[in-house]
């Protein structure tokens, strides 16, 4: 296997077709990770971000009191065939725009019974919809956070449904691709071979109890 670095720009090639990410948070020196989806977004000449929507947690509760985040996402083919982007940043919760203007969120029935979906608010600012627009590219956004919320256990039956989107900013970005050696692969072999001859000529002498040469 052979490990190479990734170029900052491969690492936002990897960022833009990956959804699935893993993001790191840490309280009191306890470290904390969930798998999340995320958006890549780069407008031009302005810094590049990850999109996210969550609902309230353990996770919220902690990137407010620290916003130093880390986001890992990867693909893997095999062992010696992946290739892996390391995000150190910044998390920021966005607020919901005044007038509305997101569209409402595509949530089963079964999940939103019994409760009232409303925005969490931590000031003014229409980015929301911008968010709300790039995640509705990746199919099944929402789906996570709502299906997490929902199966939680100590939830109250009239709990509202509090809607939390965010970014991370991307503060610096690392990557490795790993692929096959085949040059490697191809001499491992023949030590082994070897071995295994002579191997199976002392079994031979042993079994028929007659010399033979090696």
């Amino acid at each position: 296997m052979v490990i190479q670095e990734m170029t900052r720009e491969e690492c936002f090639q990897v960022l833009k077709t990956t959804r699935l990410a893993r993001l790191a948070c840490a309280f009191e020196n306890q470290p904390y990770v969930v798998p999340v989806y995320l958006a890549y977004y780069a407008p031009p000449n302005e810094e590049a971000c990850l999109y996210g929507f969550t609902t309230p947690g353990q996770k919220v509760e902690w990137m407010r009191a620290n916003s130093l985040v880390c986001v890992e996402v990867d693909e893997v083919k095999s062992y010696d065939q992946w290739v892996s982007v390391i995000v150190l940043g910044r998390y920021e919760e966005l607020a919901q725009p005044p007038d509305n203007e997101c569209e409402r969120l595509p949530i089963r029935a079964d999940l939103s019974q019994g409760s009232s979906a409303s925005p969490h608010t931590t000031g003014g600012g229409g980015e929301t919809h911008l968010a709300h627009k790039v995640l509705q590219a990746k199919g099944m956004w929402w789906e996570p956070a709502s299906t997490a919320w929902a199966t939680r256990t100590h939830r109250g039956s009239s709990d509202p449904f509090i809607l939390i989107y965010y970014k991370v900013w991307i503060d610096k970005i690392t990557g490795h691709r790993a692929t096959p050696d085949v040059r490697g692969a191809s001499i491992i072999p023949l030590p082994a071979a070897r071995k295994l001859g002579w191997l199976r000529r002392a079994l031979a002498r042993l079994w028929s109890g007659r010399p033979s040469s090696i």
